[in-house]
């Protein structure tokens, strides 16, 4: 492959004079690191002899000699009137010679000095190439509207109309955006915000660890549901809080429980998913929303509340979000935008009040400067045409059908294995078993039949035995194969 681009060979051939090693060999040397650390790649085009020679400021004939010597090794490929390419590195065209320089020309395996690892942020989540997966409650990528998202963003690329709203642009975000997005949240969620009240995120991740940045100091208290939503707890605890866990019940986070805490320690922060709980999707009571909301006023601490897929709704509405009935400013609110468009078109953001909000954006100033100024125009013309709306409101009718047609499957296949409740929003079930299964041993043999069952979705100990099933990326026919190898491994069990 002959490259347009010409490549910097001076950076890596460093030529010593006062070395016994002849100069073509010490080039040929070089040549070969290179290649074996992937600097060059197979079939590229080497420069000529005189063009390098010149780089490297030798004679002609000693880069010639270096060629030879790299072609005799089989690591280039010399072709007549075409020039040398590089061939692919493997271990029959390693000599001892070549095994030995290895220890002089390589890059360093470890660094040179100490630091502090973490175990914190490993990266729990798995993938596994099967058949059928499950995860924990995403769209289903194959609907989303493509031509739609394409022909905006291709139009914000165009359209000199734009360049203006572009140029509104810095990085606390696309005031475009941000208008357009903080009008959405008024009529859809009941807020009552302006631009002023929206940071842009590129996650709810990014957002809580912005919160947990700016919110957290080490040993301060973190309260979080007895069972939570996994990556939160590993952000607040990498900024040194500590985590206390309180129960959970059909009405969702014990304010019982909580109020009992309070009398030890006032904590500084809870952690909530008050619409459809993280894992077990129960919705939080109004009787508890209120009751929260008035002890977070009294004892003075915050509410994080993280509405991860308030979008998905099928039933009538009871709950606002707790942010939209706070009149306090206790409550920092954290969601998504755009969750069932593709991927790249999803964005995060956070509700705050302004004081808090001007302090948060230097945070995103530092990790996310430049953000993705063509994308929120577009999302905030998605939103303005009404394309938002239309595209949820189809793809809801789908989701509904799919949930509760897993449901059906459910009470078909594993009737009686697994409890699972209706939830009234959300792309997931949660799955209560029955009888005693270990779990981990499920998955593995599930896996072996072409069903990856990651284990962050997986809940057991003593007291509880559980899975949270995503739907929303599942047809009919992948829900029903699915279902039937899990029932197929519980009668070999």
């Amino acid at each position: 492959m002959n490259s347009p681009v010409r490549f910097p060979f001076a950076s890596f051939v460093q030529i010593q004079r006062d070395l016994e090693t002849p100069i073509y060999l010490q080039i040929s040397n070089h040549i070969i690191s290179a290649i074996q650390r992937g600097i060059l790649y197979p079939d590229q085009k080497l420069p000529g002899a005189r063009t390098l020679s010149a780089e490297l400021e030798v004679h002609r004939n000693t880069v010639t000699a270096a060629y030879e010597d790299l072609s005799q090794q089989g690591w280039i490929n010399i072709q007549q009137n075409k020039g040398a390419f590089v061939l692919p590195f493997s271990n029959e065209n390693i000599n001892k010679r070549t095994k030995s320089i290895q220890n002089d020309i390589y890059y360093p395996q470890k660094t040179g000095f100490s630091f502090q690892e973490s175990n914190l942020l490993d990266n729990p989540f798995e993938y596994i190439p099967c058949d059928f997966v499950f995860n924990d409650g995403t769209p289903d990528i194959r609907l989303t509207q493509i031509d739609d998202l394409s022909r905006f963003y291709s139009a914000n690329m165009k359209r000199k109309s734009n360049r203006k709203k572009m140029g509104y642009y810095n990085q606390e975000g696309s005031e475009y955006f941000k208008k357009h997005l903080s009008n959405y949240l008024n009529v859809s969620r009941g807020f009552h915000i302006s631009p002023q009240n929206l940071l842009i995120t590129r996650s709810i991740e990014m957002s809580l660890y912005i919160i947990s940045e700016l919110l957290l100091q080490a040993d301060d208290l973190v309260i979080v549901a007895e069972l939570s939503y996994f990556s939160a707890n590993m952000i607040f605890q990498k900024s040194g809080a500590r985590i206390q866990s309180i129960p959970i019940d059909e009405e969702g986070l014990c304010i019982d429980s909580l109020i009992e805490t309070c009398k030890e320690q006032t904590p500084r922060m809870v952690y909530v998913t008050p619409h459809h709980h993280y894992p077990t999707t129960v919705s939080l009571s109004s009787k508890r929303r209120l009751a929260l909301l008035e002890l977070a006023k009294e004892k003075g601490f915050i509410i994080v509340e993280d509405d991860y897929d308030y979008d998905f709704q099928y039933e009538k509405l009871n709950n606002l979000p707790l942010a939209a009935t706070d009149n306090s400013g206790m409550v920092v609110y954290v969601s998504s935008f755009g969750k069932s468009l593709a991927p790249g078109f999803r964005t995060g953001f956070i509700v705050a009040p302004k004081n808090l909000m001007v302090e948060m954006q230097k945070y995103l100033g530092i990790i996310d400067r430049q953000g993705d100024v063509l994308m929120e125009q577009a999302l905030g013309e998605m939103i303005d045409d009404g394309i938002i709306n239309r595209h949820l409101k189809k793809s809801l009718k789908v989701y509904r059908e799919r949930r509760d047609h897993c449901i059906k499957l459910l009470h078909l296949h594993l009737n009686g294995w697994v409890d699972v409740n209706i939830p009234t929003g959300g792309l997931a079930l949660w799955l209560r078993w029955k009888k005693p299964v270990n779990l981990m041993q499920l998955s593995q043999r599930c896996q072996k039949k072409q069903l990856f069952i990651p284990k962050t979705l997986l809940y057991q100990n003593k007291n509880i035995t559980a899975i949270r099933m995503g739907f929303g990326h599942l047809t009919f026919d992948e829900m029903e194969n699915s279902l039937l190898i899990i029932k197929s491994v519980l009668e070999e069990i």
